[in-house]
């Protein structure tokens, strides 16, 4: 991966709001669902989430597609008692994003977004390796190893969200009006003078 692939990279992990708004300003957009249902945390999810007082916990995987082109493996988690509560609306989500939960209520608040790079060998990438396999045919790239993570709050119930990225996603612009940074325009930028 070049500069130019890695600075738009970047750019994706730490932009904010909507990652399926963002997406579908570049095709046709489509939720895949993967897997819902019951399902033991994470270490990380149970650092953010903390172990449930009572009932289990629940677990929805995606794959967010643009053109057809799987570009996003993403996993929510949560307590499974907030389906009852504030995160109902869930249950019944299906193929529609997430995002219709998540941005269109004002009640709704949003951690800072943690960028991570997962070990080859971790749990969560060997998850993602098994079902990118069953729903494409083909194996996800060894370099799709870099994701983010948030956790959204709405009265209290906690719902946390890692998104992990195909490097293909570094060619496609993340702000709208702009392009993808490339090499002449690094260098370009790198011979302008700094101001004092």
């Amino acid at each position: 991966m070049g500069i130019a692939d890695r600075l738009s990279l970047r750019a994706w992990l730490r932009a904010p709001g909507s990652l399926t708004e963002r997406l579908k300003r570049h095709g046709r957009f489509e939720v895949e669902l993967l897997r819902q249902g019951p399902a033991r945390l994470r270490a990380p999810e149970r650092r953010q989430l903390g172990l449930p007082r009572r009932g289990c916990t629940l677990v929805r995987e995606v794959l967010l597609r643009v053109d057809g082109r799987p570009l996003v493996w993403a996993r929510s988690s949560l307590h499974r008692s907030a389906l009852c509560g504030p995160w109902k609306a869930l249950k019944g989500l299906g193929r529609r994003p997430l995002a219709e939960l998540l941005y269109a209520d004002p009640r709704v608040s949003r951690s800072l977004l943690q960028p991570r790079r997962l070990a080859v060998q971790g749990a969560t990438r060997r998850q993602m390796q098994r079902q990118w396999q069953q729903a494409t045919g083909d194996t996800a790239p060894r370099a799709m190893l870099w994701s983010r993570h948030s956790v959204f709050q709405r009265r209290g119930a906690l719902l946390r969200v890692m998104e992990l990225f195909h490097p293909d996603v570094a060619h496609l612009a993340p702000y709208p009006g702009t392009r993808r940074p490339t090499l002449r325009t690094l260098a370009q930028a790198s011979r302008r003078p700094s101001r004092p």
